[in-house]
Order: C-alpha cells, then sequence, then structure tokens
C-alpha cells in the first residue's frame, strides 16, 4: 500500500504545472474581443480562492525554474499586456482586495506619447507599489515583419525610457500581439530578460523555457476550469519551424517526451482539431494545407491534457 501511494505522489508530482494567464483590458466593453468583465476576474479570483490555487508573483515561479525546483500545480500567476488605463481605473482595486500579485507588461510609447486610453507613468508606478512591471516593446509592432536594427532600437528605447521614468530595469518581456519566429526570440533574449512570454496555449512545468515561457489567454468569459487542467509537454517542433514561404504546411514532425504515446489530437488555426497519430511518441504527418490566418498555431494534446503549442507568422 504505501508503495502505490508513493507511486501515485511521484506520478501527480511529475504532472504538475503552472499556469500563467494574460488579461488585456477590464471593464471595457467596446473592445470584447479583449476585455474581461469586472464580474467575471471577481468570479475567477473566487475560483482560485476556493480551489486551493496559490496566486504567485512572475519572479517566484521564474526563480523555482532557475533552481531546476518542482513547479507545485496550484500556482497561478496573472499577468496583463498593453498596461491599458482600464486596468488601472477597473481592476487594480480588485487585485489589491485579494492580495493578489501580477505582471503588469508596459507599452512604453503609448504612455510617453500620452494615449488616452494608456496608463500614465504615475499610474504605472502606483501600479508597481502592489505588483512587478515588465516591458511589451516600445512601439508594439508586429515583431516578425520588422527588420532586426529597428527591434534593437524599439527594445533600447524602451528600456531606457523605464529606466528614466520608473527607475528600473525590467526583468520580463511579453512580446506584442504573442507573435514572434527564431530571430525575434533571439533579439528578445539578447537584452538579458530572466525570463520572456509568449501567448500560446499551454502551462509550465520545471522543463519550460525561461525565453519562452506558455501563457493562457483569459478574456471573455472562458471555461477557467478547464484552462487549469492544461498539462505542459515537452516536445521538438521539427517541421514547420517559421512561416513556410508558400504559406502551405505541407508536414508537420514533432517529437514529444512520451514515448509511449500511439495518439492525440492536432490543432490549426482555421481547420480545428483532427485525430493524430504517433509513432514512439513521435509525430509525422503529412497535412497539406493552406494558412489562412497571418498568425496560424499549431497545437499538440496527448492525454491528460498535455499540450504543446508552436505559433508561425507571416512575415
Amino acid at each position: 500500500m504505501r508503495l502505490l501511494l508513493g507511486l501515485w505522489l511521484l506520478a501527480v508530482t511529475l504532472l504538475a504545472d503552472a499556469h500563467i494567464f494574460v488579461y488585456h483590458r477590464f471593464g471595457d466593453t467596446r473592445y470584447p474581443s479583449t476585455d474581461t468583465s469586472i464580474d467575471v476576474l471577481k468570479k475567477q479570483f473566487d475560483y482560485f480562492r476556493k480551489n486551493g490555487y496559490e496566486v504567485i508573483p512572475l519572479s517566484r515561479l521564474v526563480e523555482a525554474l532557475k533552481n531546476g525546483e518542482t513547479v507545485p500545480e496550484r500556482w497561478v500567476v496573472l499577468t496583463i499586456d498593453d498596461s491599458f488605463k482600464s486596468f488601472y481605473d477597473n481592476a487594480l482595486a480588485l487585485f489589491k482586495e485579494y492580495k493578489y500579485p501580477f505582471t503588469l507588461f508596459v507599452y512604453t510609447g503609448a504612455t510617453e506619447d500620452g494615449y488616452r486610453d494608456y496608463m500614465s507613468w504615475e499610474q504605472i508606478e502606483e501600479a508597481m507599489k502592489h505588483g512587478e512591471i515588465g516591458f511589451h516593446s516600445h512601439t508594439h509592432p508586429h515583431m516578425v515583419s520588422r527588420s532586426s536594427d529597428y527591434l534593437k532600437k524599439d527594445f533600447k528605447k524602451g528600456l531606457e525610457l523605464m529606466k528614466r521614468r520608473l527607475g528600473i530595469k525590467p526583468r520580463y518581456f511579453a512580446y506584442p500581439y504573442g507573435e514572434y519566429d527564431g530571430r525575434v526570440k533571439s533579439i528578445a533574449k539578447s537584452f538579458g530578460f530572466d525570463a520572456v512570454c509568449n501567448q500560446n496555449v499551454g502551462a509550465v512545468s520545471k522543463e519550460s523555457d525561461l525565453m519562452d515561457l506558455d501563457r493562457i489567454a483569459l478574456t471573455g468569459d472562458p471555461n477557467l476550469k478547464s484552462k487549469l487542467k492544461t498539462k505542459f509537454l515537452p516536445a521538438q517542433w521539427l517541421e514547420p519551424k517559421e512561416w513556410p514561404e508558400d504559406g502551405m504546411v505541407r508536414r508537420v514532425h514533432v517529437k514529444t517526451s512520451d514515448f509511449n504515446a500511439t495518439g492525440g489530437w492536432l490543432y490549426l488555426t482555421g481547420y480545428g482539431w483532427r485525430r493524430a497519430a504517433l509513432e514512439k511518441g513521435e509525430l509525422d504527418t503529412i497535412l497539406n494545407l493552406r494558412l489562412k490566418n497571418r498568425r496560424s498555431r499549431l497545437i499538440l494534446k496527448l492525454e491528460k491534457d498535455r499540450i504543446s503549442t508552436k505559433i508561425v507568422v507571416k512575415p
């Protein structure tokens, strides 16, 4: 009996995954595709509290990953992209009430130029008292479509502004629109961030790449319970690696860490889910499908809600 209990506990530990969620606007019905109502936000916060989830700072998760620690499955990290004013006006009070930490990724150009829908430097400074501040670019560009020289100047200008206006060097970066490729990732990494966040579907485990942390969007009123079931799937995406020149995904080739996996599900934006056959944990299939969106996701899902996502973006 003790042996069985020990094996069960080991299995639970191995499957333990944290979740990073991303929000954008709060209580701003003008933009339903990126908005979360305050009622929904409160419902989510109550769910975390009632079901034993611990909302932790991003820094705590990053340190655990740096140290190779097992990540508790009840850890939740909350992030906010773009530094819209609706966060300060409508949501910050609720974060303070629940004492939930957050990481606010700042779009520096919008704040510096005084765009009406974005937080001021003074408001960001006030938010710093209750959460962490990350960088979200200076001009909020579609990074894959910009030259390396442009991107380096964007990083440099935005980071210099944050140092001058807030007195900080941000430890974390999140891609605008969640768009990136190998070149963009390499440039972001060169600026010395402790962690970089994407906006893919997935969880975070001790095997996650600190320069490519998965986040799940919580806009509208999603099924939070389902999102929290998502597990991290270690996988190597061999093909496609980037946006194909002719816009056709001809072959999908993925190696996973589960050598016993013989089947799962494959998703492609615009086409939905289809059954996928694997051999010794490896998927190698011909699709011959034309990509419908300039930003498309391929997702491989195995049993126990284990997911690996690959994003391809048209330059």
